[in-house]
């Protein structure tokens, strides 16, 4: 074996052409999600990764970090033996074990390394001297990446339609009836909003990117089709729009959603109340799971706590706090939980709608029809 910190191939074999896969081909891996296994250290993965790659490490974090102190402060040849024997006996079997499963599981796929460099080559090598010939990406994980910041380059350049409307009329779920939409907020995992997290942890930044390059690759559009996108601010929780996009968008006409706020008061109490307790039990079983999910809410009306006023949030958070009781009492008894509507009818007309409506009136002039969800689809549809 030579784990060598250069990323050159030092086992003295030429890696033939049919080994190795280029960026050619690279649309087809995303479009048709191509098995791939990542054998960069896990906190190599974990910054950023694809949404069909499996994490299967040559060497662990704290290996890698051992080589590369190695390679800083005593150079190249003593990386290399400590690589070697830090990647062996039992370790080294363990992991061939994995890579061959994967293999086995996925003889369509690719591994690749972060720049297609030593250690996709190691495993490779390893693989073809069990008798398992897999090919690699040329350039690893950064030309891949590269190829999906290009996309969204790309992206960019569409003509868009924006579907705007106040909090809870429907606009992602409106979305999955166009055949030609992206979800953005589905790219971030996060719904925008001061309640918008999920049970799992938001995507990073570089995720994000990943994920809506990868969407947008999927769909498989011609340059000139329309895209209709969900308005959006430059942030999605924790991660921005690419500039580009996002530059776009704030060109492009509006579609606005326009229903009753008792519409609007069910849609919210079933993605936000329902839901998002069935989610948080789902992970964390009944009594932890609505204890997680309390927490979810009472962090969403802090969040919002200056826009609201120290006076009239107090008396928003007590009355959350009552709902909650109630709907613990309600799900142990079988029974209605509509104590939410107490405090999300003033929270909606007090801070979401005021706000929304005066963003709304800074782009009064981009605005090209207004309508209820079917009125706002069919329109959609006929420009189409």
């Amino acid at each position: 074996m030579s784990i060598d910190s250069s990323g050159n191939n030092t086992s003295g074999k030429n890696t033939s052409a049919t080994d190795r896969i280029d960026s050619s081909d690279f649309r087809s891996i995303i479009r048709n999600k191509i098995p791939l296994m990542d054998v960069r250290a896990p906190i190599e993965f974990e910054k950023g990764a694809f949404e069909q790659s499996i994490n299967q490490p040559l060497m662990n974090n704290d290996e890698r970090e051992q080589v590369g102190l190695c390679y800083k402060n005593k150079g190249q040849a003593a990386a290399i033996t400590l690589g070697n024997s830090l990647v062996s006996g039992q370790s080294k079997a363990s992991r061939m074990a994995q890579w061959q499963d994967f293999v086995r599981e996925n003889p369509q796929g690719y591994l690749y390394c972060f720049r297609g460099g030593l250690r996709s080559q190691t495993v490779q090598r390893w693989l073809k001297e069990s008798g398992l010939n897999y090919p690699l990406i040329t350039g690893g994980y950064k030309a891949l990446r590269q190829f999906l910041l290009n996309e969204l380059e790309q992206l960019a350049l569409h003509p868009f339609t924006i579907l705007a409307g106040n909090t809870g009329c429907g606009k992602t779920p409106f979305l999955a009836h166009c055949t030609n939409s992206l979800d953005l907020e589905g790219a971030a995992g996060h719904r925008g909003s001061s309640f918008g997290g999920f049970v799992s942890t938001q995507s990073n930044q570089i995720t994000f990117e990943n994920k809506l390059a990868e969407q947008y690759i999927r769909g498989n559009y011609s340059l000139d089709q329309r895209l209709i996108l969900e308005d959006e601010g430059r942030q999605i929780g924790s991660v921005h729009l690419p500039e580009s996009l996002r530059n776009a968008m704030t060109l492009a006409p509006l579609v606005v959603i326009e229903e009753s706020l008792d519409y609007r008061l069910e849609q919210i109490y079933q993605e936000y109340i329902i839901k998002m307790t069935g989610q948080y039990q789902a992970a964390y079983g009944i009594e932890q799971g609505f204890l997680a999910f309390s927490e979810y809410l009472k962090q969403g009306l802090f969040k919002v706590r200056k826009r609201l006023g120290t006076e009239r949030y107090g008396q928003l958070n007590e009355i959350q706090s009552a709902a909650l009781i109630h709907q613990r009492n309600s799900q142990q008894q079988n029974g209605q939980l509509h104590y939410h509507f107490d405090w999300l009818k003033p929270l909606l007309s007090e801070y979401y709608d005021p706000m929304y409506q005066y963003q709304l009136g800074l782009k009064a002039e981009r605005i090209v029809f207004r309508g209820n969800n079917a009125q706002c689809l069919a329109y959609l549809q006929q420009i189409q």
